[in-house]
């Protein structure tokens, strides 16, 4: 069975600095990509980060380049956020996704709050 686990959410000031992980265990085959995306209250879940196997390129959204980092560890099958010069409108709940050709599998999300 394939989980997804989620941590180093918490509370932090503006322009402090978080690093979320994202534990994978059980096997996934062919992984697409893996990402971290975000959902604010009363807003939709938007992607926030990717990279792509294989070639290992990756995209960000508009509103975190320059300040967030995907990354992975594929010894320790876990991906990593590192979020700096974070902002009050960072705060969100943030899922760890990945997919295949035939699923998306994400994690129970945990909350990033940035206060003014």
């Amino acid at each position: 069975q394939v989980q997804l686990v989620e941590s180093g959410g918490g509370l932090v000031q503006a322009g402090g600095s978080l690093r979320l992980s994202c534990v994978v265990s059980g096997s996934i085959f062919s992984v697409n990509a893996m990402g971290w995306y975000r959902q604010a209250p009363g807003k939709q879940r938007e992607l926030v980060a990717l990279i792509i196997s294989g070639g290992g390129s990756t995209n960000y959204a508009d509103s975190v380049k320059g300040r967030f980092t995907i990354s992975r560890d594929n010894a320790k099958n876990t991906v990593y956020l590192q979020m700096n010069s974070l902002k009050p409108e960072d705060t969100a709940v943030y899922y760890c996704n990945i997919q295949n050709a035939l699923h998306d599998y994400w994690g129970q999300g945990t909350q990033v709050t940035v206060s003014s």
